[in-house]
């Protein structure tokens, strides 16, 4: 089987979520008998094993890159599938004259929150054409698979398949937590609703916040000057930036709880992760996260600066609930994983050939 897959957003030295799925979906790729293709504008990760893949560097940026990117598949020999994990464009280039499968994170340039103005009119202008004319969509949830429905109902819902995702790490780190620390990982943004979890820390005793700090990782998004001027002015927060790969290990590794609580999520990878670490975690009861959390997390309501408050307060003054909270969790990110993603995505890739 020959795939050929957009990998540009693993290739990045700051992965953001996108960036990040498709690492541990290629890397698990890579595992298996298959032919593949990489298409980016950048050296591949050092981790990938040059001898399982060809790699067609394009030196081009933005619609050049796509048009080249799109000109090239039609070169490729045998070529069964493009999968195109973090853009519409090529895949709305080529329509059915290449078989393509999108996977599609979420619809939140479709939403009222908001978000990066540039993505929203690419998504908004291309994702109808992508997945009308798709061999098959994958979604990286049951959730998004909705959304999509909702959006697209004409849809035909065989060929909507949620793949998931998995852990950054296979084996758990070793978790030492240093008893001080709320953790929030998330490109800061409206949507990752890190305003209002500051506006909350504020409201907490001030025993609390004197005991706990607040630590915000993530690299800078869109419309977050008012989440930046509001951390450098609370007492207890403080922004990291970004997190690389070291960072965002030793930061989970010793926070005490993690708290993201997001207006929408497409899977919620930084979740899983804590999940996986026994990390108790606070977030909200929107889109995909139950069906990653479960049972296993303290749910609040997001645009309720209160319901977060009292969130934070119970989980930081309730041992016991710490405690179960750190047992339930790794239970429940054993249900996801990279291979079960891959399988997942051969399995339905089988069907489409046997079609």
């Amino acid at each position: 089987m020959h795939l050929a897959i957009d990998v540009r957003e693993a290739c990045r030295a700051h992965r953001t979520g996108k960036g990040q799925w498709t690492f541990g979906f290629v890397s698990q790729l890579l595992t298996r008998d298959l032919r593949l293709t990489l298409l980016s504008d950048a050296s591949p990760p050092a981790s990938w094993d040059a001898r399982k893949f060809s790699l067609k560097k394009i030196d081009r940026r933005g619609l050049r890159w796509h048009l080249a990117a799109a000109s090239a598949l039609h070169s490729l020999e045998n070529l069964d599938a493009y999968v195109s994990p973090t853009s519409f464009l090529v895949p709305s280039l080529l329509g059915r004259s290449v078989p393509c499968i999108p996977i599609v994170h979420d619809l939140i340039a479709f939403r009222g929150e908001p978000h990066d103005c540039k993505a929203t009119i690419i998504e908004r202008l291309t994702l109808g054409r992508s997945v009308r004319s798709a061999s098959v969509v994958c979604t990286i949830s049951e959730s998004t698979k909705a959304d999509l429905l909702a959006r697209y109902p004409l849809l035909p819902k065989d060929r909507i398949r949620p793949i998931f995702a998995g852990p950054m790490h296979a084996t758990v780190p070793p978790r030492n937590t240093d008893s001080k620390t709320i953790l929030c990982i998330a490109t800061l943004s409206p949507r990752k609703n890190q305003l209002r979890l500051i506006q909350a820390y504020a409201q907490l005793p001030d025993t609390l916040r004197t005991r706990y700090r607040l630590v915000l990782a993530g690299g800078r998004g869109w419309r977050d000057d008012p989440i930046l001027r509001l951390a450098r002015q609370t007492p207890g927060v403080v922004w990291h930036g970004y997190a690389s790969p070291s960072d965002y290990d030793a930061l989970l590794s010793s926070c005490t709880v993690f708290a993201i609580p997001s207006l929408y999520e497409g899977f919620g990878m930084q979740i899983l992760d804590a999940l996986q670490r026994g990390i108790p975690v606070l977030t909200s009861h929107v889109g995909s996260i139950p069906e990653v959390c479960g049972e296993a997390a303290q749910y609040v309501d997001p645009l309720n600066v209160s319901s977060i408050a009292l969130g934070l307060e119970e989980l930081l003054e309730n041992a016991g609930l710490r405690d179960e909270l750190s047992k339930q969790g790794p239970k429940r990110a054993a249900l996801f994983s990279w291979k079960r993603t891959v399988d997942l995505f051969l399995d339905e890739l089988s069907l489409l050939r046997n079609d």
